[in-house]
């Protein structure tokens, strides 16, 4: 088990992911966000920010009742993400981060999904790091009821023993979660990666 990283280590975490997801194209412009779950509340990326550009010092810390104490304005997909882990923290107490992107071929593909799934298991991969990933009603970005939702796939899927570690918003992108920034990125990256090689092989898959 991995000690929960100390909050001078989770704000210069949520930075370096950040800026490894913009260089490598899982964000663009202002989209996207990453927080991490301390003891004593949570550290969100703000509200408009780049996250190839963020600033340690500058990250949102809100308290735990997701009420603001420092930093710049923070994303107001907080809401979504105290949801989140909610939901999962109690199947997984280690969840400590969400990461939410608009990943290209992830939302390409959810255009067009119609099942109650983004994605069938292709890869041995993707059934290992990912595994399932629900697709969500399409809700406008910011929506309570978007974070009702999500947080009730978390539950379902956990009663039926299958814990997920992923939700796709449609036309939005992937929220995907996991003990640490560094896990979380990874299990996107796959997530990411299996939804390209979809999309190469439409008709043969």
């Amino acid at each position: 088990m991995n000690l929960p990283l100390t909050e001078t280590q989770a704000r210069e975490e949520i930075c370096r992911v950040g800026r490894s997801l913009f260089e490598r194209g899982y964000v663009h412009a202002t989209a996207g966000n990453i927080s991490v779950r301390l003891d004593d509340g949570f550290l969100i990326t703000p509200t408009d920010a780049c996250l190839g550009f963020l600033d340690p010092a500058r990250l949102a810390k809100l308290d735990l009742q997701g009420q603001q104490i420092s930093g710049d304005k923070g994303s107001k997909t907080i809401a979504l993400h105290r949801q989140i882990y909610a939901a999962a923290c109690t199947h997984d107490a280690e969840t400590r981060c969400v990461i939410h992107t608009h990943s290209t071929h992830c939302v390409a593909l959810s255009l067009n999904a119609h099942g109650p799934e983004l994605l069938p298991p292709i890869t041995p991969y993707f059934v290992m790091k990912v595994g399932h990933v629900p697709l969500a009603r399409y809700h406008r970005p910011g929506s309570a009821a978007a974070a009702q939702e999500v947080a009730h796939l978390i539950e379902r899927y956990a009663a039926q023993g299958t814990p997920i570690r992923a939700v796709m918003l449609p036309r939005l992108g992937p929220n995907v979660w996991h003990d640490s920034p560094q896990a979380a990125m990874a299990t996107l990256e796959e997530l990411e990666e299996t939804a390209r090689l979809m999309l190469l092989q439409p008709h043969t898959l």
